[in-house]
C-alpha cells in the first residue's frame, strides 16, 4: 500500500480501488492497442525530457451515501500551457484543440474526499475510474486529485440520497445538442472546427429537463463522444441551462478487443451499471431516432422493465435524418417496441414534455 505523507494513507481495512474491471485487465490487448502503448511510451519519455509534467483533468463523478465513483484523466502538459489555462480557464476554443492531448499512463494519483484518501494509478490511456468507500451526505462534494508532480485539481462528485426517485439518462448528440452525428464530414466539422460556444441546443430540451429537475432527480448524460470533449459538453450544458450531472463518455482509441470501442455496447453497459448502482431510481431514458438509441432503450426496457419509468424519443426531421445517416427516414430499428414501458415520441422538447406529463403519471 502506498502512502501519501505521514498522515494521509489509504484507509485501513479497505481494499485499494482497482483501475479497470477485472475481466478487461485480464485480457491481452489488441495488436493496435499494443502498438499505441509503445508509441505513447516513446512520446511520453520525450515530453518528460522536454519538461512536461503530469496533471489531472477531473470529470464529474457520482455515488451513494456509502461509496462514490471518481473519474478523471492524467495528461502530460507543457508548463507554459498550464499557466495559460490558469489565466484563462474558460476561454472558448475550437474543438480540435481538445483532441491534441498527451495521456500519461501508469501515473500515481492521490485522491481525497470526505476525509478518506487513496492512491490509484492511471490506466493505459491515462484514465482514472475507481470507486471508493466513503460516508457522505447527499449533494455535491469536492474530490481533490493530486498528481506526482504536485499539480492539484478539484473535481465534483454527486451523491444521491437513498429512496425512490426519478433519474434521467440522456443522450447528447441530436438529443440535447444539434450535431448531425454520425455523418462523418459534418460531424467532424461540428466537433473539430467550430468554436464550442457555437453549438446549438435542440429546441425546448433545456426547458423540459428543468421541469423534470425536481429535488433529488439524478441526471446522467451518456454519449459515445470522446472524453476529450467533456469540458466542451459541460460548458454547453451550463450555458444553456441544462441540469448538472455526470457525463459518461468513451475513449476513441484501440481497446483490448479491436481498433475502436462499440458505442452501442458503451451505452448498454452504462445503463446496466447505473441501474445496479441505484436500485431505488426509476429511470427516464431520453434519446433520438437518428442513431441506435431506440434499440438500446428497447434492450433496457426488456431486461429491466421494473427500473425504467418511461422512454422519450426525439424524432429528427427528414433533413436532420439525412444529415445524420444519409437517408431522410429513421434508421431501421428506430420504432422498436418497448414492452410495457410508457414511450413517447416528438420532434422537440416542448411536445415531449406534454406527452411525458401523461406517460409518467401512467407509469
Amino acid at each position: 500500500m502506498e502512502e501519501w505523507g505521514p498522515a494521509m494513507t489509504a484507509p485501513t481495512g479497505q481494499p485499494m480501488p482497482t483501475d479497470a474491471p477485472e475481466h478487461l485487465a485480464s485480457q491481452r490487448p489488441h495488436a493496435a492497442a499494443r502498438l499505441e502503448d509503445r508509441w505513447r511510451a516513446l512520446v511520453s519519455r520525450f515530453q518528460k525530457w522536454r519538461g512536461w509534467v503530469p496533471r489531472v483533468e477531473p470529470f464529474t463523478g457520482y455515488g451513494t451515501t456509502t461509496s462514490v465513483r471518481i473519474l478523471g484523466r492524467v495528461l502530460l502538459t507543457d508548463p507554459q500551457y498550464l499557466a495559460m489555462e490558469r489565466r484563462h480557464p474558460r476561454a472558448d476554443r475550437r474543438g480540435w484543440r481538445y483532441f491534441f492531448t498527451a495521456p500519461a499512463p501508469g501515473e500515481r494519483v492521490f485522491l481525497a474526499i470526505g476525509g478518506v484518501t487513496a492512491v490509484v494509478h492511471s490506466d493505459r490511456s491515462g484514465y482514472v475510474d475507481t470507486r471508493i468507500a466513503v460516508a457522505l451526505d447527499p449533494g455535491w462534494h469536492d474530490v481533490t486529485m493530486t498528481s506526482d508532480s504536485g499539480a492539484v485539481a478539484v473535481g465534483r462528485v454527486l451523491v444521491v440520497a437513498p429512496g425512490r426517485r426519478l433519474g434521467v439518462i440522456s443522450d447528447v448528440d441530436d438529443t440535447v445538442m444539434v450535431t448531425s452525428v454520425p455523418r462523418v464530414f459534418l460531424a467532424a466539422w461540428n466537433t473539430f472546427v467550430r468554436h464550442t460556444s457555437t453549438r446549438v441546443p435542440v429546441a425546448g430540451m433545456a426547458t423540459l429537463y428543468r421541469e423534470l429537475a425536481a429535488p433529488g432527480t439524478l441526471f446522467v448524460y451518456v454519449s459515445t463522444g470522446a472524453w476529450n470533449t467533456a469540458a466542451t459538453l459541460r460548458r454547453f450544458l451550463e450555458r444553456h441551462g441544462f441540469p448538472p450531472g455526470p457525463l459518461l463518455l468513451t475513449d476513441w482509441g484501440p481497446t483490448n478487443t479491436g481498433w475502436f470501442r462499440s458505442g452501442r455496447e458503451h451505452k448498454e453497459t452504462t445503463i446496466a451499471r447505473l441501474i445496479s448502482e441505484f436500485e431505488d431510481v426509476h429511470w427516464l431514458l431520453i434519446g433520438d431516432d437518428g442513431q441506435h438509441d431506440p434499440e438500446i432503450y428497447a434492450h433496457a426496457a426488456r431486461h429491466y422493465p421494473e427500473h425504467i419509468a418511461a422512454v422519450a424519443i426525439r424524432e429528427l426531421t427528414p433533413t436532420q435524418q439525412l444529415l445524420s445517416h444519409g437517408t431522410p427516414v429513421p434508421t431501421p430499428g428506430s420504432h422498436r417496441v418497448f414492452g410495457t414501458v410508457p414511450t413517447v415520441r416528438a420532434p422537440d422538447g416542448e411536445r415531449l414534455a406534454q406527452a411525458l406529463a401523461t406517460a409518467l403519471r401512467l407509469g
